[in-house]
């Protein structure tokens, strides 16, 4: 067989150029050109490791996929305006390079099909859409086959986004709907899907940049609501029969039950169902009743597909999409034989993602150096499927009977590997250790091997992997007991963080619920740090690991089950090929991650292999670091105005040029402030009896800015009609202008007296307000100016350091004292000299490097609405916030850019609230010290 050196072969963001084909004939591998058709593997009778399955194609979507890339070639036609700015959006590389968000190939391909499928009035997709067959239900139903660790919640998000923003935009749509209901497999799902809710702190629609800015309003007035699949129960007319209690009502009818499902999304109409993990929603084939099938899988899937059947006869579905890696679902021909789903339109398998680099790179054994080799394959390759293995391993036994010798020498030569791959990491300085996890038949076999570790059952110090509070075990029954506990409320508030940890709690004091708890939080937190998981690096798991479980640091698997289809394999190895970075290499692939593999038969996919069928070290090429705020350094968090968009416009101005403007002379003496009165007798006044009348004992009462603005506004009466604007706002001005002549040097009195004492003074402004009206009349003159208006996220109108969300980077790290984040990530040498020149100048205060914060600056290019993501965000010794640049060299898109960050400069300064903002750019080294020490800022501002 020829042997593959290298899995990785296609760019994760553009259609798959290359696959890996196996020719069962020659059992020779070749590397073909163009891109692998849509279909599966099933097993096939044979028993030879050579043997890779019987290959079935998935006809419709080899069909579909050239019609979605023409369409896609030609602009999209065919669909509404709002889906084709989604698109345009989502396919804006030059933007998504820069803000580290760029999507996958797969990711908008599925959303493309779903869009195409939806909205085009095409006549190849009314040909299409005859074809999909559904589940024999009365609403439709559209899969899109994805494998894991290839981005479904993304998928979701967009799905989301799409629905809501073209409802909200076109009430009368027919094809979409802002009412979502979302439907998880367990509550871990569903935990981990709330981040599909745009008011969530850290919301996809925003992390991954999926609406554009001026959308973000719309996209909140959807309503989402994201459940567990638990929640479709019901109690039919046969359970409340066999009730014990006195309470005999009757089953709900169809509306009650929505109300009770939906709540204020019960009065909606034609509400669009997302499924996720959509295998588990399945209609019970005639075939299956007399066939031996899980009880617990047709519970689910009845309560699942029939809770969705009564909603739409409620409240009407508008559609149902699904996602699953696995669309499968019992056949009714044999136990293990299941049926893909017939409503698939589009597919990336495993093998597309492994290829991709989406997901690690599966390796397993080839051969040993053992005896009684069965067809010249390794014992270890599938170790259950040794008879003897098969027999001890079915039966019931203690957990302190010992494991057989295979089994043991297995645990012997994968603990060893994953010592090494620790001792790798501990040099890369990995936050968090490797993980082994274990796959077993049953629950006694689990403790059986949890036995084992525990007490150390091996010839070797494998002590790392038998520490009690590094070794978990778990099966499916617990996780679903915890999840119906969680449901109903459960009474054990889960930790989340390591000072809350089980390490001060006696857990053999708990309940058994509890407990339950307790392991759930455990194996949902596995990698991540500070959490209760953390440091576990041993899980033994009965049957399968739950859906959802995302842990990264997986890189060793041991396989103690039959495996029989490639949807087994698929599933168990699924779990431990999420990847720990999406760093991509010189050549735009992704640099490659491994997981090793024992008694998990990978005749259904290619596997990577040395010439010489030893394996490679498990650890990355690079160190892998984790990126996230330090708490330790908070006083060096850094906010900025989240601002979606900057608005200019010109508006009127009122100006006064001062040096130009005469000093107004006013006398005292040219106006009456005072008079006395006499009573007249004999028609001669009596002067012994005199009244005085005198401004000046009632100035007092009168406020000058009284008279501030009726001199304004007598001025804006008498010269309304020559200027244009609006009237509040260049009264305001006029305003503005005459108390600042009254104030000023121009206004001049010709006594001393009357200068001196406040009240005089104000008394001769005042009855000269005619003079001082007509001479401001003359010098009052109107310019137009620019303007700027912030529209702001009204969500979170602010942004920091402290809202980063934390995540995996093979990038060159290295850690600051002036930045509130732990590791500061170099893309480039030039960014990292930059980095030490800021730690290192007296003038900066804190720095941030601007990867993955959200920060960017909106501008036009070539007629398109751009993000710019500029290189650092410091804050100066004076006080002011310096954006900086590192530019190699000009360009025309970046003088571009360059405008648009001084436009925001000048737009945040204006607000006064934000503190002084600075711009500038560096296109050599020695440039950056300048700038922070002389002021040399771009645009010409000092």
């Amino acid at each position: 067989m020829n042997k593959i050196d290298k899995l990785i072969i296609n760019s994760p963001f553009e259609e798959p150029k290359h696959y890996w084909y196996y020719d069962n004939k020659s059992q020779k591998f070749s590397k073909e050109a163009g891109r692998r058709p849509a279909g599966y593997v099933i097993a096939s009778e044979s028993k030879s490791r050579n043997d890779m399955g019987k290959f079935v194609e998935i006809p419709l979507v080899n069909e579909i996929r050239p019609i979605i890339k023409t369409w896609k070639e030609n602009g999209y036609s065919g669909i509404s305006s709002i889906s084709k700015k989604l698109l345009a959006h989502w396919n804006d590389v030059s933007v998504r390079k820069d803000s580290n968000v760029q999507f996958f190939f797969c990711q908008l391909e599925a959303i493309e099909t779903l869009i195409w499928i939806t909205e085009s009035q095409s006549d190849q997709a009314d040909a299409i859409r005859s074809k999909l067959k559904g589940d024999g239900g009365d609403f439709t139903r559209i899969c899109s086959k994805m494998a894991t660790g290839s981005g479904k919640t993304i998928i979701m998000a967009m799905i989301i986004a799409w629905q809501v923003l073209n409802k909200v935009s076109d009430s009368s749509s027919k094809n979409h709907s802002k009412n979502i209901l979302l439907l998880a497999p367990n509550l871990t799902v569903r935990s981990r899907l709330a981040v599909l809710e745009p008011t969530h702190p850290k919301n996809y629609y925003d992390l991954f940049r999926i609406v554009p800015p001026e959308l973000l309003e719309k996209l909140r007035l959807g309503n989402i609501k994201i459940l567990n699949w638990h929640a479709l129960a019901w109690d039919t007319e046969e359970k409340i029969l066999k009730r014990k209690s006195v309470d005999k009502r009757g089953a709900k009818s169809d509306k009650a039950y929505a109300k009770e499902v939906l709540g204020e999304m019960a009065k909606a109409k034609d509400i669009l169902v997302i499924n996720d993990e959509a295998h588990h929603a399945w209609r019970m084939n005639p075939e299956l009743k007399e066939k031996k099938i899980d009880k617990d899988q047709v519970a689910e899937s009845t309560i699942w597909v029939g809770g969705l059947d009564r909603l739409h006869r409620s409240v009407g579905i508008l559609k149902c999409f699904d996602l699953s890696a696995t669309p499968f679902a019992p056949s009714g021909k044999k136990s293990d034989e299941e049926a893909l789903f017939s409503w698939i339109v589009s597919d990336f398998g495993l093998n597309d993602a492994i290829e991709c680099g989406l997901v690690k790179t599966p390796r397993v054994v080839v051969r040993d150096d053992g005896k009684d080799k069965k067809d010249y394959k390794s014992l270890l390759y599938h170790i259950y499927d040794n008879q003897e293995i098969r027999e001890d391993l079915s039966q019931k036994r203690e957990e302190s009977d010992p494991l057989p010798n295979l089994v043991v020498q297995a645990y012997e030569l994968l603990g060893i590997d994953w010592l090494k791959t620790k001792e790798d990491w501990a040099k890369n300085n990995s936050p968090v250790p490797p993980v082994m996890i274990t796959i077993a038949n049953r629950t006694e076999t689990s403790a059986r091997v949890e036995y084992a570790f525990r007490n150390k059952m091996f010839k070797f110090d494998l002590d790392d992997l038998c520490h009690p509070d590094k070794v978990l075990r778990i099966d499916s029954k617990i996780l679903e007991a915890t999840d119906k506990i969680l449901e109903e409320g459960g009474t054990k508030q889960t930790t989340t963080s390591s000072e809350e940890s089980d390490e001060d709690t006696d857990e053999s004091k708990l309940s058994k619920k509890d407990q339950s708890l307790v392991i759930r939080e455990k194996i949902d937190s596995i990698g991540q740090i500070g959490k209760a998981g953390e440091q576990i690096v041993n899980i033994i798991s009965v049957a399968m690991l739950t859906e959802g479980w995302d842990a990264k640091n997986v890189t060793q698997i041991m396989g103690l089950r039959a495996f029989s289809s490639q949807l087994l394999c698929e599933q168990v190895i699924g779990r431990g090929l999420r990847r720990m970075s999406y760093d991509v290499d010189d050549d735009g692939l992704f640099t490659a991650e491994y997981v090793n593999v024992f008694g998990v038969p990978f005749a259904f996919l290619p596997h990577e292999e040395s010439e010489d069928g030893e394996g490679k070290s498990t650890s990355a090429s690079k160190k892998v670091g984790n990126i996230a705020p330090d708490p330790e350094k908070a006083e060096h968090e850094i906010s900025w105005p989240n601002i979606l968009r900057v608005s200019s416009s010109l508006k009127p101005v009122l100006t006064v040029n001062w040096k130009d403007v005469a000093t107004l002379t006013l006398n005292p003496f040219d106006v009456i402030t005072n008079a006395e009165l006499a009573a007249m007798i004999d028609g001669k006044p009596n002067l012994s009896l005199v009244t005085e009348i005198d401004l000046q004992r009632v100035i007092d009462k009168y406020r000058i800015q009284t008279m501030i603005f009726k001199i304004g506004k007598n001025i804006f009466d008498s010269e309304k009609k020559r200027w244009k604007g609006n009237p509040d706002y260049l009264l305001s001005q006029i305003i503005k202008l005459t108390e600042e002549f009254l104030s000023s040097d121009k206004i001049k009195i010709n006594s001393e007296v009357y200068s001196r004492d406040e009240n005089k003074r104000k008394l001769i402004l005042i009855v000269n307000m005619d003079k001082i009206i007509r001479h401001l009349m003359q010098v009052i003159k109107e310019e137009n100016t620019t303007e700027y208006e912030l529209v702001f996220d009204d969500q979170k109108p602010m942004r920091s350091t402290a809202d980063l969300w934390s995540y995996n980077t093979t990038r060159t790290c290295e850690n600051y004292s002036k930045t509130h984040i732990n590791l500061t990530v170099y893309d480039s040498q030039w960014e990292q000299f930059a980095a030490q020149r800021l730690q290192k100048n007296k003038n900066v205060i804190s720095f941030v490097k601007n990867d993955h914060l959200n920060f960017f600056i909106p501008y036009q290019f070539n007629g398109a609405s751009r993000k710019y993501y500029l290189d650092f965000i410091i804050k100066l010794k004076s006080g002011e916030m310096l954006l900086l640049e590192i530019k190699g060299q000009r360009t025309e898109e970046s003088d571009e850019k360059a405008k648009a960050a001084l436009d925001w400069v000048k737009a945040v300064n204006s607000q006064a609230s934000f503190g002084k903002w600075r711009y500038a750019v560096a296109y050599q080294r020695e440039e950056i010290d300048d700038i922070l020490e002389s002021g040399l800022w771009d645009g010409g501002e000092s």
